[in-house]
């Protein structure tokens, strides 16, 4: 029996279930936040490379943010914004499976640059003195470089060496914005418990590793601005480090919720609207919390401005 199915070669995107009105209202609305998030992440880019006081380790972090936010968005939005004006929602293996590779890689990696990026906070903050020695400009492209290939060669490339073994050969619906690892594999016709297993193991590692070494220099930091004599400064560091825990605990939180949660009801309708964070909402936040509400940012672009219209 097993040898009349045929194999899938293409999948279809369910999406959400939505009337026609509303998904051309969500496709307007999301293209929106899509290209604010491209121009925003691009901006960040431009001044980094434009201005040399943003040639600094933070800021070299930062760059690195932004490229990973664009990739993020631009490996998944375009073709949910397709789905949603179309009626063929269909996607091949093959692109299906980069969908995967990239999404699991690009959310990796910036999972371990955001431990790179508290790190850099806490040396800044608890050792100033120390600093610009041990935020080399070695030490930082080392820590960029170890972020990039853990994320994709020891997270990303495993997962789909993994997922490509398994056979595909029943339903072809997958009940997600986008491949979603999870989705994907639920489609197998083989024993998926080893693939479940080592997700489990690499969202331990790639999560909650990360988290607790960030809450541990955010703790460090904390204590170290409680001892500032200086008011506004406490203020201007506490409003900083308050900005970053938020977008961290989100970032966390939400992915700790979709991989680490056993299953329950309604649970696939609710990972379709947490993705969106990822995709939609964080290439947004991030520049505008990380980024366009520092001062060295805002003069920086009010230069670039300046010297354009002479």
């Amino acid at each position: 029996m097993g040898g009349n199915r045929s194999r899938v070669t293409e999948f279809v995107l369910l999406g959400f279930r939505l009337s026609p009105e509303t998904e051309v209202l969500l496709f307007w609305v999301f293209s929106l936040l899509y290209t604010v998030g491209l121009l925003a992440n691009g901006l960040i880019l431009v001044l980094i490379c434009l201005d040399r006081r943003l040639h600094t380790p933070m800021y070299f972090f930062l760059s690195h943010l932004a490229i990973l936010d664009m990739s993020y968005a631009s490996n998944n939005v375009p073709k949910m914004l397709a789905n949603l004006v179309t009626h063929t929602r269909t996607i091949s293996f093959v692109p299906c499976i980069m969908q995967t590779f990239f999404y699991l890689g690009l959310a990796s990696t910036e999972c371990l640059l955001l431990v790179a990026m508290s790190y850099d906070r806490y040396v800044a903050i608890c050792h100033p003195l120390q600093y610009t020695v041990i935020m080399s400009w070695s030490v930082c492209t080392g820590l960029a470089a170890t972020s990039w290939s853990w994320g994709f060669f020891l997270n990303a490339l495993t997962h789909v060496t993994l997922l490509l073994r398994l056979p595909f050969c029943g339903s072809r619906n997958i009940n997600h914005l986008f491949c979603e690892i999870l989705s994907v594999l639920k489609l197998a016709c083989a024993d998926t418990w080893l693939n479940k297993v080592v997700l489990f193991a690499a969202s331990v590692f790639v999560l909650v590793g990360p988290l607790c070494l960030m809450l541990v220099s955010y703790v460090h930091i904390l204590w170290a601005i409680l001892k500032i004599q200086s008011g506004e400064g406490r203020r201007k560091a506490f409003s900083t480090c308050s900005s970053h825990l938020c977008v961290v605990g989100l970032f966390f939180s939400i992915a700790m919720v979709v991989y680490m949660v056993p299953e329950s009801s309604q649970r696939e309708e609710k990972e379709k609207i947490l993705s969106l964070f990822y995709g939609i909402f964080n290439p947004v936040l991030n520049p505008l919390i990380y980024s366009l509400r520092n001062a060295q940012v805002k003069d920086a672009l009010c230069k670039v401005l300046q010297v354009r219209s002479r």
